[in-house]
This record gives C-alpha cells, sequence and structure tokens, in this order.
C-alpha cells in the first residue's frame, strides 16, 4: 500500500520523523486512489488512474449520447429510442425510466462541454473502455439507419478528446460505415499487404478488442467489446476467403 512505501521512503530521508510524515501522505494517497479498487469503482480503471463511480460514469455516458444525438443539428426518435432501450435492458424499467428522465433534461435544457467530459474519462478509464465507449456512440448515430457527416465529424472530434488513436476511430467507424476496404480497414491495415502481414494484423487486433480486455460493469460498454470482436474475426474471415489464404 501507498502509506507504507510512503513511510519506507520517509525513514531513509528524515529518519523516524519522515517516516511518520510519508505514513501520513501515503495514507491520504491511499484514501483516493488506492482503496477505490475495494469501493467498486475500479471496474472503470487501472492502477494508474484515480478510480470513477457508477453513478459518474452513467452522467458522463448520458451527456456523450446527447452530444451525438443533438450532432446534426435534429433529435431522432430513433437514436433516443436506442438509448432508451439500453437503459431498459441494463437497469430495468423503473430505474431505466428515472435515467431517462435525467437524459431528457440533458437532451433539452443542458449545454455541455464534450472536452470536459472527455478529460475526465480520459484520466479515469483505460483505452479499451474509450474504444468500446466510442463503438457505442457510433451505434447511437447509426439507429436511424445512417451515420450523416455532421456524426462523423462530432465522433472524429470526440475520439480526438477522448485520446483514441485515428486508425482505432477509423477501424470502428469502418464497422458501421461501409465501404469496398472495410475488411482491411477494421484490421488496420492496407490491402497491398502480404499474407503473413495479415494473419498479423488479425492477432494484434483480435487481441485489442477481446471482450476481457473490458473488465468494467456497464453493459453498453461490455456488448460494445463483444461487437467489436465478432466485426475483427468476420473481417478475417472475409480477407481469407478473398484471398483463398488457409
Amino acid at each position: 500500500m501507498i502509506k507504507w512505501a510512503g513511510a519506507f521512503v520517509g525513514f531513509f530521508i528524515r529518519g523516524f520523523a519522515g517516516a511518520i510524515i510519508g505514513f501520513f501522505v501515503g495514507s491520504v494517497l491511499d484514501s483516493f486512489g488506492g482503496s477505490g479498487s475495494r469501493r467498486g469503482g475500479s471496474v472503470f480503471s487501472d492502477f494508474t488512474r484515480p478510480s470513477v463511480s457508477p453513478a459518474d460514469f452513467e452522467l458522463n455516458l448520458l451527456s456523450l449520447c446527447s452530444i451525438v444525438i443533438k450532432a446534426d443539428g435534429q433529435v431522432s426518435q430513433r437514436e433516443l429510442d436506442y438509448v432508451r432501450q439500453y437503459f431498459l435492458s441494463t437497469y430495468g424499467k423503473e430505474k431505466a425510466n428515472a435515467i431517462f428522465r435525467t437524459f431528457n433534461d440533458v437532451i433539452k435544457k443542458r449545454e455541455v462541454s464534450a472536452q470536459h467530459i472527455c478529460s475526465y474519462l480520459v484520466q479515469r478509464t483505460r483505452y479499451e473502455v474509450r474504444l468500446q465507449l466510442l463503438h457505442f456512440l457510433f451505434g447511437i448515430a447509426q439507429a436511424d439507419g445512417q451515420v450523416s457527416k455532421a456524426e462523423v465529424d462530432k465522433l472524429r472530434e470526440l475520439a480526438g478528446y477522448l485520446r483514441v488513436g485515428r486508425y482505432d476511430f477509423e477501424s470502428i467507424m469502418a464497422m458501421f460505415i461501409r465501404s469496398a476496404d472495410n475488411a482491411y480497414k477494421i484490421l488496420e491495415i492496407e490491402k497491398t499487404v502480404t499474407d503473413d502481414e495479415v494473419k498479423k494484423a488479425y492477432r494484434k487486433m483480435a487481441k485489442k478488442y477481446h471482450p476481457d480486455k473490458v473488465v468494467m460493469e456497464n453493459e453498453a460498454i461490455k456488448r460494445g467489446a463483444e461487437e467489436k470482436f465478432k466485426e475483427v474475426q468476420k473481417a478475417y474471415e472475409t480477407i481469407q476467403k478473398e484471398r483463398g489464404m488457409s
């Protein structure tokens, strides 16, 4: 624990008095970060980040959903239904209705700072979680049948704030906006690569997007991990068939 490490370092610097000071400082740090894993918040964090509570995560998720829904200047009922169905399947009717009332308030009345929200999440969630969060937001944008240019631009902006890399963004986008070389985009490779490079890229992406990488309680993020992993497998199978790979 941090408090004992602090005491150890303090002892060598200032002797017994330093050990007491180090123990005290370490105890304070433990109370804010180290013990968070025992209070249930660490499902959204790794050992180097402060924890975020499920309630805080949900509130920030609501805000990001509202940003995506309003990205093209209109509030689509199908996109609202997509979010509502997520809440219903995740929390049940009673809690979902309460959450959705808050969501309606965010949609209709509040202006939220995308940069502020994403900065908060960057500090408190692992990169794998942010990838699946972006996947979920793309799902909202596609709920009305298509992802508009305004929505793509907004999602690209959010990805930047979430510090999601360009290739990862293009890979996720390819799962929702189809094109001739989608399978290659999903695996983050060019069509000119060798078969061995295709296999290497598949192994890398399968490892990156394996659901076990996302250790958290939020069902939307869990489902996003599973869906994304399936898309990676499908992309590899498509390329295998196209090239006649064994």
